[in-house]
C-alpha cells in the first residue's frame, strides 16, 4: 500500500448490510456477473466485520480496521494508524499518524469524497454529520437513502459528476456507502409487497440490482488512472435467523461479511 497510496486513485465501496452467504450464493449461481468479473478468482473472501452496525463498523474501517479474514492467526492490515505494539502492522502496511485514514489521505494530497447512503451519512443531525465530516467533500440526498428504489443509480450519477469536475492531476479517494441492501429492500423483489416486508430473497434481489449498476461506478473510477478498489460489507443482518431480526447483535449472519480488493485498470 505504500506504493499504491500517492500513485493510484482509491475506492472504498461498502455494501451496507450485505450478508456473506447471500453474496457467495449469488456469485456461485452466476447472478452477479459484473461484480464477479472484478473479484480475484471470481469469489468473495469470507471475513469478520469490525462492528455489528454501520456507525461502529465505519468508525473502525476509517481507522484502518477493515474486515478481518475469517481464519485464526494475525492478519497484516493494508492501513494502520501508528500505534505502539500493533501486531498487524507489516512492511506493506500504509502507516499514518493522523487520527483516521481519510485525514491521512488528504494529508497526502488526495481529494476525499463521501457519497452517503444510510442514515449515519445523511447530515441531518449531529450524529449524521460525524462520518461525512471526515471528508473534504460529502454528498447525501433523499434519493441516496434506504427508501429509494433507485438509490444506487442516483449515487453513481453523483460520483460521475465528482469525477468529471476533479482536476486530472488530483488524486481521488472516493467512499460510497450503498444503501440499497439495507431494509427496506422488499421493493427490489418483483411481486413483493410492503406488507410482506423484507426477506433473504429481497436482500438477494437488492444485491442483483446493485450488480446491474456497479459497472458504471467502476468505469467512472478507472477513467482517470488506475484505481485500487476495496469492496466489502460493513456488517450483515438477520431475517428471522434463530429468532433474530436485524443487526446490532452478535449473530454469525451479522459478523460474517464478504470482502475483496483489486485494481481497476484504466481503458487502453
Amino acid at each position: 500500500m505504500n506504493e499504491v497510496v500517492g500513485r493510484d486513485d482509491l475506492l472504498l465501496l461498502t455494501l451496507d448490510t450485505l450478508r456473506y452467504d447471500v453474496a457467495r450464493e449469488l456469485t456461485a449461481a452466476g447472478r452477479l456477473p459484473h461484480l464477479t468479473a472484478q473479484l480475484p478468482g471470481g469469489v468473495w473472501e469470507e471475513r469478520h466485520a469490525p462492528g455489528n452496525f454501520t456507525y461502529a463498523s465505519h468508525q473502525a474501517i476509517f481507522a484502518g480496521f477493515l474486515p478481518t479474514p475469517a481464519a485464526p492467526g494475525r492478519h497484516p492490515r493494508l492501513f494502520a494508524g501508528r500505534f505502539g505494539g500493533s501486531e498487524t502492522t507489516a512492511s506493506h502496511t500504509f502507516v499514518f499518524d493522523a487520527p483516521d485514514l481519510v485525514t491521512a489521505l488528504a494529508d497526502r494530497g488526495y481529494h476525499t469524497v463521501c457519497v452517503g447512503g444510510v442514515g449515519f451519512f445523511n447530515k441531518q443531525g449531529a450524529l449524521g454529520r460525524v462520518l461525512p465530516g471526515l471528508f473534504q467533500e460529502s454528498h447525501w440526498e433523499p434519493e441516496f437513502s434506504v427508501t429509494s428504489p433507485t438509490s444506487f443509480e442516483a449515487q453513481i450519477a453523483r460520483v460521475e459528476q465528482v469525477v468529471a469536475e476533479l482536476p486530472a492531476e488530483r488524486r481521488l479517494f472516493l467512499f460510497l456507502n450503498v444503501s440499497a441492501l439495507h431494509q427496506p429492500n422488499w421493493f427490489h423483489l418483483p411481486g413483493a409487497t410492503r406488507d410482506a416486508g423484507d426477506s433473504l430473497a429481497s436482500h438477494a434481489a437488492a444485491l442483483e440490482y446493485v450488480d446491474r449498476q456497479v459497472g458504471r461506478l467502476f468505469d467512472a473510477m478507472r477513467s482517470r488512472r488506475r484505481c485500487f478498489a476495496i469492496v466489502c460489507s460493513d456488517h450483515g443482518t438477520t431475517y428471522g435467523d434463530d429468532g433474530y431480526t436485524g443487526h446490532r447483535l452478535g449473530h454469525p449472519a451479522v459478523w460474517t461479511v464478504p470482502y475483496r480488493h483489486f485494481f481497476l485498470e484504466p481503458p487502453a
